[in-house]
């Protein structure tokens, strides 16, 4: 029983390690924009996510629910087992995490837990121990079809600010407003994401206490709650400024209109996914939305090979990090116990290494949108791009209102020209006085 505790134990410090991972990996999905548009400071904009997230994480648990009675048939495997597996499996996800922020890549938090939790079950317990078609409808089917739902919704957001507030007098068209609603589209943003990723750990948490007995149903306890919420708001606090810098640079040069946008169809998706109990990505949802508002904003196009990266991240997600379960799982079948300790030791030398070799180039508030990141925009904007409707508008007006001038100074130049035409017949009818002198 000993043993059995310190695993439990290894397994919540681990879960809530990676839970603050999750937090400051993560913060880039609802601060990004308003960073990169100035309508919120940095360091403002991160403690507004840290607070929000923290609130939303009290607001839902379906799917937290999802990860703990769903996905992991527990009743197939034993519990001297099982939270050894999910350690490993933490593990796998962790590493991920750890990898793609030093790379600034925007992969998902979400499927990273996923994966490492399948590639340890697949290893230590076999198949049968994984509900296949919970892993489909809700993490499979969600991946595909959230990001591309989230930018059509901010393609068409984009397209109806703009159409909106465009002006075809020359007057100002008032775009800059959307900064302030920047600040309650970003902040919805990061209600959402808390209930989102915060539940997977609480889901993890309460997956691990069912296995040994300590809990029977699936309904997080609130020490769970509350030690879930605390270490992703923290992490959220901390920023992920490698990915701040990617998703607000790196993908499109983002506009007021364009933030307002992508945040909008951000929360929008996230919320209704997590009333349904999908544990959907809300990295992938952020991207989607980023690049759908650069395609809606005019004169746009995208750059396939950096998309395609991010998108490459993406689906290498669940295999690498499950591969990293498999084997941390694979220590656990070989050496028991003591595999669980060399995991442990291997983890946080892995963990130390990344965190200093990120020290080297280190992004932080003051410079995370100093300069575009080296992977480039996924969407870019062209320099020259042709007039908009409105820009043709004024051009007419302005055309118009040059040939009215040039018309009236014609006018007005002819009929000067008639009155010193008439003019000048009065002047030859002068009198002159006669040649000899004589009186008139």
């Amino acid at each position: 029983m000993e043993t059995a505790t310190l695993i439990i134990v290894l397994v919540i410090a681990l879960a809530l390690f990676f839970d603050f991972t999750n937090g400051f990996h993560d913060t880039a999905n609802a601060m990004a924009t308003p960073i990169a548009t100035g309508a919120l400071k940095p360091k403002t904009a991160v403690l507004l996510a840290a607070a929000l997230n923290l609130v939303g994480a009290f607001l839902s648990t379906e799917v937290a629910k999802t990860i703990s009675g769903g996905m992991i048939r527990e009743e197939e495997i034993s519990a001297t087992v099982f939270p050894a597996i999910i350690f490993a499996g933490l593990i796998g996800a962790i590493t991920w995490n750890m990898l793609t922020w030093l790379l600034g890549l925007p992969s998902s938090s979400s499927h990273a837990l996923f994966g490492g939790l399948i590639g340890a079950t697949l290893v230590g317990v076999g198949a049968m121990a994984i509900d296949f078609g919970v892993v489909m409808s809700k993490v499979i089917l969600p991946a595909l079809i959230a990001p591309l739902t989230a930018g059509v919704i901010a393609f068409a957001v984009t397209k109806l600010a703009y159409v909106l507030t465009r002006r075809y007098d020359g007057k100002p068209d008032g775009r800059d407003g959307f900064r302030v609603g920047q600040i309650f589209t970003s902040s919805l943003v990061a209600l959402a994401h808390g209930t989102n990723d915060a539940q997977k750990t609480m889901g993890v948490i309460t997956l691990a206490l069912i296995t040994v007995g300590w809990q029977d149903q699936a309904e997080p306890q609130t020490w769970v709650i509350f030690a879930c919420a605390i270490t992703i708001a923290l992490g959220t606090y901390m920023g992920g400024w490698r990915i701040i810098r990617t998703l607000g640079k790196g993908l499109t040069e983002v506009k007021p209109a364009q933030g307002f946008a992508a945040e909008s169809s951000t929360a929008s998706t996230i919320l209704a996914s997590s009333a349904l109990g999908f544990a959907l990505s809300t990295t992938q949802v952020a991207s989607g939305s980023v690049i759908g508002s650069g395609l809606g904003r005019r004169g746009s196009q995208v750059r396939w090979r950096t998309a395609g990266r991010i998108m490459i991240g993406w689906i290498l997600t669940l295999p690498a990090a499950g591969g990293v379960g498999a084997l941390a799982a694979l220590m656990v079948v070989w050496l028991g116990f003591w595999g669980i300790i060399i995991d442990a030791v291997l983890a946080v030398v892995l963990i130390f290494g990344l965190f200093l070799r990120s020290r080297r180039d280190e992004v932080n508030a003051s410079n995370a949108m100093s300069e575009v990141a080296e992977s480039g925009r996924a969407v870019k904007v062209k320099r020259n791009p042709p007039p908009t409707r409105r820009q043709r508008a004024i051009a007419r007006e302005e055309a118009r209102r040059h040939a009215a001038d040039k018309a009236a100074a014609k006018k007005k130049a002819a009929k000067e020209a008639k009155a010193a035409r008439a003019a000048k017949p009065d002047a030859d009818r002068t009198p002159t006085a006669p040649k000899d002198g004589g009186q008139l």
